[in-house]
C-alpha cells in the first residue's frame, strides 16, 4: 500500500489538474520541489487536526525527515505548548507512516501586517523640494529633470515649471 503522504504518491485529491503558475515548474528542476510543499502541506492539515485548535492555529509543519518533525509556531507560549502535544503528533505522524522519533519546535512570528489604507508619508520640506528643483536644473537630461521637477511639485506647490 502507498503512503499518500510521500512526495511523488497520487491521491484522488491532487488527481485535479495543477495551476497555471505550476505547470510551467513542471519541465523544471523545481517540479519535486513543488511536490514536497504539497506534500508537506497536506501532511501539516492531517497532523494539526490531532491538536486543540486554539494550537492548530497558532504552528505550521515546516519540515519532517526520518527521524524528526519540524513545527514553527508564533510565539514561545506556544511553542511550550505544542511540546506538550509531542506524543500526539508523534502518534499521529506514524498513523501517516511517518516515523519521526523528536519534535523540533521554532518560533517564528509572522510577519507585520502592512497596512493597506491611505498614505500617510509625510510631505517632502520646502528645503527638499528646492534641492530636488536645482538638482533638476543642474542635469542635462530632460526625462531626469522632469522626473525631479514632478517629484518637487507632487510634495507641495512648486513656484517653477521649467
Amino acid at each position: 500500500m502507498s503512503n499518500p503522504f510521500k512526495p511523488g504518491a497520487r491521491s484522488a485529491a491532487s488527481a485535479r489538474p495543477p495551476r497555471q503558475p505550476l505547470e510551467a515548474l513542471a519541465g523544471s528542476g523545481l517540479a519535486n520541489l513543488v511536490d514536497r510543499v504539497r506534500w508537506l502541506d497536506a501532511l501539516d492539515r492531517v497532523l494539526r487536526q490531532s491538536l486543540p485548535a486554539t494550537l492548530a492555529g497558532q504552528c505550521r509543519l515546516a519540515n519532517v525527515d526520518e527521524n524528526s518533525m519540524v513545527f514553527l509556531v508564533s510565539a514561545p507560549v506556544w511553542k511550550a505548548s505544542l511540546r506538550l502535544h509531542a506524543d500526539v503528533l508523534r502518534d499521529a505522524a506514524a498513523a501517516a507512516g511517518i516515523p519521526a522519533r523528536t519534535l523540533v519546535v521554532k518560533v517564528a512570528p509572522p510577519e507585520p501586517v502592512v497596512p493597506t489604507g491611505p498614505d500617510r508619508s509625510k510631505p517632502l520640506s520646502e528645503a527638499v523640494r528646492d534641492s530636488l528643483r536645482a538638482t533638476a536644473h543642474s542635469v542635462s537630461d530632460p526625462g531626469l529633470r522632469a522626473q525631479l521637477l514632478k517629484l518637487a511639485a507632487a510634495s507641495g506647490k512648486s513656484t517653477d515649471d521649467a
